[in-house]
């Protein structure tokens, strides 16, 4: 009935010692820089957070890639071979080509063997998003939820996962194509930060600006005090682009209007964080509606 597994890909951006606690297994998604190409683990074994961030404000550029195929089909099958099923909360379609790998791989392993269950989730969600969405999966199973249960939890609950971003140099913006040059130059000369949720489609998306950093930090909490469903019983997950002050003083607001008790931090990952920068502060809650 339980015997199944809780896999997703390393843009949830969970930390080691959750991934651990929880009993999930990561698929490691991969990012080039200098010619390099590293894979991102959560316990950050190839390279460091703060030396990504260090070398993005020294100029350099990251690149992505979505996982392959095969790499969801050579970590699925021995858990199947072995008797197990797999439950795969992926990284949102409305940003990455991983979600269709992972659909792809499940059908076919799914013909291979037809007596075991493969399931693929679209989280719609990206960072600690998908993190948090995966976190609710965990308890759930650790509860002893069947898969099929917390498949179908998922799939009614995932819109209500609301995501709030903000970010303090557009530039990484500019270069992604979310905003013009004219408005990241702009932007910068009057301090003008951008307030971003992801949408039901997974998308993210402009909502807002805030004139200077302050006022952009408060806009992320405006936005749970508009939709959080009961904050105070809440665990909040807050993400950041090796800005851990900024995202400890917007953990702080939250645990002070709301009386939430238990607020986790992590980086942004360096999938998302090569088109976000350094910088970036996130929060996620569960909501009325995102």
């Amino acid at each position: 009935m339980n015997d199944y597994v809780l896999l997703t890909d390393s843009s949830a951006d969970l930390t080691d010692a959750l991934v651990k606690e929880l009993g999930v297994e990561v698929l490691p998604l991969s990012f080039t820089m200098r010619n390099k190409t590293y894979r991102n683990w959560p316990d950050n074994r190839e390279i460091d957070p703060k030396d990504f961030y260090r070398q993005l404000r020294e100029g350099e550029m990251a690149t992505t890639s979505a996982v392959n195929v095969s790499d969801f089909t050579e970590t699925i099958e021995p858990h199947l071979k072995e008797g197990r099923d797999v439950l795969v909360v992926a990284f949102s379609s409305g940003l990455s080509a991983t979600c269709h790998s992972a659909q792809i791989a499940a059908q076919e392993l799914s013909e291979q063997y037809p007596e075991r269950k493969v399931y693929v989730v679209d989280s719609l969600c990206a960072s600690l998003g998908q993190g948090l969405l995966v976190w609710y999966a965990a308890r759930m199973k650790n509860e002893g939820r069947g898969i099929g249960e917390v498949r179908d939890w998922l799939e009614e609950n995932k819109l209500h996962l609301c995501h709030w971003f903000t970010v303090d140099d557009l530039h990484f913006l500019k270069r992604g194509g979310r905003i013009s040059s004219a408005t990241a130059v702009l932007g910068t000369m009057l301090s003008i930060k951008p307030v971003m949720h992801v949408d039901d489609e997974g998308h993210l998306t402009k909502v807002g600006t805030a004139r200077g950093r302050n006022a952009s930090l408060k806009a992320l909490v405006d936005h749970m005090a508009e939709t959080a469903i009961d904050p105070a019983g809440q665990t909040v997950f807050i993400s950041h682009g090796d800005c851990e002050g900024d995202a400890n003083r917007v953990a702080e607001d939250v645990k002070r209007r709301f009386g939430v008790q238990t607020v986790v931090l992590n980086n942004v990952g360096p999938v998302i964080g090569a088109h976000s920068g350094p910088g970036t502060v996130a929060l996620f809650f569960l909501g009325r509606h995102r």
